[in-house]
């Protein structure tokens, strides 16, 4: 049967009518978010910088301060969740809080000896390598059937000291990574690891299983991991040296102010280490097809007061009490300490540091987001803390079962505010 033009226009027109409607009614509804799209996330961890110098003040960080801010998200009240280094890396893969061995840093690598649990399920104890049933985010993804690599920068390159897998000291002694090695003939490009920033290797889920040995490893293992989609892991998370991370030197290269390889560190030999290893990042397939790049720091940097004194024995105090311990997202200390809180720091038989936290968190730090579902230039107001990220994550993997304080009700995860694109 031959239709006629304008019957023919109007069943068109009704035809499109339906086909909006019908799009209208579900098509949209079902479509993934721009976190549900994410399938392997990358985090670059940095260390001890303010918000108000790395993203405002500073001269030294130009790549991370202004080009990959106009590339992604900037995150402006993105927050540390305490002092010192270790416990924020510690809440980043388990949600747990401080505890008064990771608030100074664990100088000796000793167990977790818990004693109770507190009323929302967290361990009660002090110590620092916790039991193998506090779960972490590898657990997690593992069961998931997802895959998971720490790459950590220099680890190995002592193996006196460490060894270049799953690299810690051994339980009850003290951590030698503490102190970093100069570039010599036994060692000739120096060791600046340190297993304070390296957040695996203080779980025993994770120590006592041949997964550590297989999935923490040096950071020069990255480059060949990211050469295809099927060899690069769900999740990744790059550990820079105390020079590269930022932690050691004040940027300058002065005289005394420098790393101990002659490097300037701070922000200027981070923003360095950022040139060479986000753009082999935004190269890789995996990237391209549904990755995301998170760059965070640990912990804000300044402090009140530093004083030294020596007192009857000859033993130097170094006396530290911190300023930048602002936290959003009504964050808690934990069952473990008190605030405001004073701790020991043994660094030798002659010098120790005394440590005074007037209050939980770890000051106001920002993050920088990079995806393809993230428009340039975007900026965030919201409040995120480590706890956020776990639980971002988490969520970005399916994982409905949050670790620690990333279940801590009303608490964030990366949203709309964040994946725009």
């Amino acid at each position: 049967m031959k239709l006629g033009s304008k019957f023919k226009w109007s069943l068109l027109a009704v035809l499109a009518a339906l086909t909006a409607t019908i799009a209208a009614c579900g098509g949209d509804k079902d479509a993934p978010t721009g976190a549900q799209r994410v399938k392997h996330v990358f985090v670059i961890t940095l260390e001890n910088k303010d918000y108000a110098d790395t993203f405002g003040t500073s001269t030294q960080d130009p790549y991370l301060q202004k080009t990959l801010p106009a590339m992604g998200a900037l995150l402006t009240q993105y927050y540390g969740t305490g002092h010192a280094s270790l416990t924020n890396y510690v809440a980043m893969i388990s949600g747990q809080p401080v505890t008064p061995q990771t608030a100074a840093d664990c100088t000796t690598y000793a167990d977790f000896a818990q004693t109770g649990t507190s009323a929302d399920g967290l361990p009660v104890g002090t110590g620092c390598v916790y039991p193998s049933t506090v779960r972490t985010l590898p657990n997690q993804l593992k069961a998931a059937g997802l895959t998971w690599r720490g790459y950590m920068e220099d680890m190995g390159n002592d193996p006196t000291r460490e060894s270049a897998t799953c690299g810690h000291p051994v339980i009850g002694t003290a951590d030698q990574t503490n102190h970093q090695l100069a570039p010599s003939a036994a060692v000739p490009k120096g060791d600046q690891y340190a297993a304070r920033h390296n957040p695996f290797v203080y779980f025993h889920s994770i120590i006592d299983t041949p997964d550590c040995q297989t999935n923490v490893v040096a950071l020069d293992k990255l480059e060949t991991d990211l050469a295809k989609v099927e060899t690069t892991p769900n999740f990744v998370f790059i550990t820079p040296n105390v020079c590269n991370d930022g932690h050691d030197g004040d940027g300058t290269g002065a005289a005394g102010k420098g790393c101990i390889n002659g490097q300037p560190g701070g922000l200027k030999s981070a923003d360095e280490f950022l040139k060479v290893w986000v753009p082999k990042i935004l190269a890789s397939e995996a990237y391209k097809k549904d990755g995301l790049l998170i760059i965070n720091f640990d912990e804000g940097g300044a402090v009140a007061s530093q004083t030294v004194t020596v007192d009857a024995t000859g033993k130097q105090h170094v006396t530290v009490s911190y300023a930048s311990s602002e936290s959003c997202c009504n964050q808690v200390g934990g069952p473990n300490v008190s605030y405001p809180l004073s701790l020991t720091f043994p660094v030798s038989a002659t010098m120790q540091y005394d440590l005074n936290f007037p209050a939980p968190g770890g000051g106001r730090t920002g993050a920088v987001l990079l995806s393809p579902f993230i428009k340039p230039g975007t900026v965030s107001n919201v409040g995120y803390n480590h706890y956020s990220l776990l639980k971002s994550v988490e969520n970005i993997f399916g994982i409905k079962e949050y670790l620690g304080y990333a279940n801590q009700a009303g608490l964030a995860a990366f949203g709309d505010d964040v994946f725009t694109n």
